[in-house]
Order: C-alpha cells, then structure tokens, then sequence
C-alpha cells in the first residue's frame, strides 16, 4: 500500500504559478512511476503529467506543454508539479497517483494509488 498526500493548491490569478508537491508513504518510492490528474466539476479526471522511477522521463499533456513541469526527489518521496501561467479553465482538483509501471504512464487506470487530491483555483 502506497498513501499519497499533495499539498501547494490554493487560489492564484491568471498567468500565476503554483508548485504542486504529493509526499509518499509506506512503500518504496522509486518503485513505482508517479502522475498528476486534474479534474473540473462536471468532468472527467484528465492526464496533467507523468514521470518514470528514476525521474529521467517524463510525459505532459499538450495543453501544459511548455508551462508545466513534473519532478521527483526519491529521497524526500515526493513528487512534484510546477505550474506556470495558469489558465483559469485550469481551476479543478488536482491528483497525484502511483503507477507500479517501469514506463512513464498517461492512463488513468494504469494508476494503482491515488491521494485525496488538492484544489487549485485561477482566478480570471
């Protein structure tokens, strides 16, 4: 079992940053590939950007491309979203999530744990 806590969401104006960050606990961490979902009221949960064991691939949606960027610190077990120029239709709850996966992985199902998300507001 693999628990998973983010924290760093919070209301900030169009074009702000925000820094993600979901600590890991329980199992060992390298062991497992690690991505960020988000998701709006009224949508489906949607890939934001995923990163392998080792933290030397990574994956992103086309609409972060160029603005967001997904990191890990295997010894601090934790995973990391840098989020810059946000967009107001950006506003959703975000997600971190394991994947026992060596691959870097954009499917939602192919994510074993998930944590409880946090919520990231862009004001317009």
């Amino acid at each position: 079992q693999v628990q998973l806590v983010e924290s760093g969401g919070g209301l900030v104006q169009a074009g702000g940053s925000l820094r993600l960050s979901c600590a890991a606990s329980g199992r060992t961490f390298n062991n497992y590939g690690m991505g960020w979902f988000r998701q709006a009221p009224g949508k489906e949960r949607e890939f934001v950007a995923a990163i392998n064991r080792s933290g030397g691939d990574t994956a992103n949606a086309d609409s972060v491309k160029g603005r967001f960027t997904i990191s890990r610190d295997n010894a601090k077990n934790t995973v990391y979203l840098q989020m810059n120029s946000l967009k107001p239709e950006e506003t959703a709850v975000y997600y971190c999530a394991a994947s026992d996966s060596r691959l870097v992985v954009t499917i939602t199902r192919q994510y074993k744990y998930w944590g409880q998300g946090t919520q990231v507001t862009v004001s317009s």
